[in-house]
């Protein structure tokens, strides 16, 4: 039973081919913590380099509720002129904050996960209205995990901003004293660099969750022994069912060789090991092709088809081992051997005249082959 349960539990990496599933699933890691602190990094950031000109339109738009001439007041065009260069200016006050939280929102998800866009996440799903279910995820370690997050970052930001009120209260209280412009001006410095603390805090706990959403993304991935073998088997086929197929395939092209076995010049054989079929198409070809060849059981069924079709059986075993060996199925005989085809196929020539006549027939040649040419098939 133990080694049962060892085996069930999900100690192995996901394959290539589970994560591939997941991304298109749109299950990638993801931290909005991360996501979320880039965003203010990138609001705070934009804020504080464009303050100079940030606060010349802030300025701009005070300034279009203050400064009226007579005429302007009764005029029926005063609130579209107030209103649109109003919303003008807040355009180009705001405009650099949004392009940077705009970019800094797509930034976040690529660094952990890459872009990725799936379909099938945007479909909705009926189990997600379930209370039941809710409750579970809620309950859940990833839930719990969660909300352990929400109370750290919580108590972080609450500490660094509680130890920042009070290393900054004497600038606070003083921000009132003196001109109002001077006032302002401090005012947001200090907001500045509290937002800068604050995003700092952000990123700090971003990062920690980074790298926690890709340990948990890899975790939930992971995967049985047996789920391994499975998925092997699928990736790669049934052994039966290939196994299966390679039979029907070797049917097939044995069929296709007994075929063309009929259009033999010669079989020549081992005599009883190995049988090889040659035809010379003379002006067609270069040299004798071998258009069938076998071993043992194969090699006594084209015996057989060639005794029953008359084709001409020649002893000579060297030639044989040597042919099977050099020689694929419908390729041409090697230079090599040549001479020793030649002397078979000139001895079946003379067969046949024989054979019209009514002569004897003429004895069989003992072709000489190079002992090297047989391969593994040396006697």
């Amino acid at each position: 039973m133990a080694g049962h349960d060892d085996e069930q539990e999900r100690t192995e990496q996901p394959s290539e081919k589970r994560l591939r599933e997941a991304r298109e699933k749109g299950d990638v890691p993801r931290s909005r913590d991360l996501s979320g602190a880039l965003v203010v990094l990138a609001a705070v950031a934009a804020l504080l380099s464009t303050a100079p000109g940030a606060y010349v339109h802030a300025q701009r738009i005070y300034a279009l509720g203050l400064g009226y001439g007579r005429e302007a007041l009764f005029s029926d065009a005063l609130p579209a002129r107030v209103l649109g260069l109003a919303l003008r200016e807040a355009l180009l006050l705001f405009a650099p904050v949004a392009a940077a939280t705009m970019l800094a929102s797509f930034a976040g998800p690529v660094l952990l996960g890459g872009l990725n866009f799936s379909g099938e996440a945007l479909q909705p799903k009926l189990e997600r209205l379930d209370p039941l279910a809710g409750l579970g995820r809620i309950f859940a370690l990833r839930g719990l995990v969660e909300l352990g997050k929400s109370l750290l970052k919580l108590a972080l930001i609450g500490a660094a901003l509680a130890l920042l009120l009070r290393h900054w209260e004497g600038d606070l209280m003083a921000t009132g004293r003196g001109a109002v412009a001077a006032g302002i001006a401090q005012s947001l410095g200090l907001l500045g660099r509290a937002a800068l603390i604050f995003g700092g805090m952000l990123a700090l706990i971003g990062g920690v969750d980074a790298l926690y959403q890709k340990f948990d993304h890899a975790r939930r991935l992971r995967m049985t022994r047996q789920e391994l073998k499975d998925e092997a088997k699928e990736t790669e086929g049934n052994p039966e069912i290939k196994g299966r197929v390679r039979r029907v395939q070797y049917e097939m092209s044995r069929r296709r060789m007994m075929q063309e076995l009929l259009r033999a010049d010669v079989v020549v054989t081992n005599p009883t090991h190995f049988a090889v079929a040659l035809r010379y198409d003379e002006g067609r070809s270069g040299a004798p092709r071998v258009i069938a060849k076998g071993v043992d059981v194969l090699a006594q069924q084209i015996r057989q088809v060639a005794a029953a079709h008359r084709i001409p059986l020649v002893e000579a075993p060297p030639l044989a081992r040597a042919l099977y060996a050099t020689t694929a199925l419908g390729r041409e005989i090697p230079v090599a051997l040549y001479v020793a085809v030649a002397q078979v196929l000139a001895y079946v020539y003379q067969l046949r005249q024989a054979a019209a006549r009514g002569d004897a027939p003429p004895p069989a040649p003992s072709p000489e082959v190079d002992p090297d040419l047989m391969g593994p098939y040396k006697p």
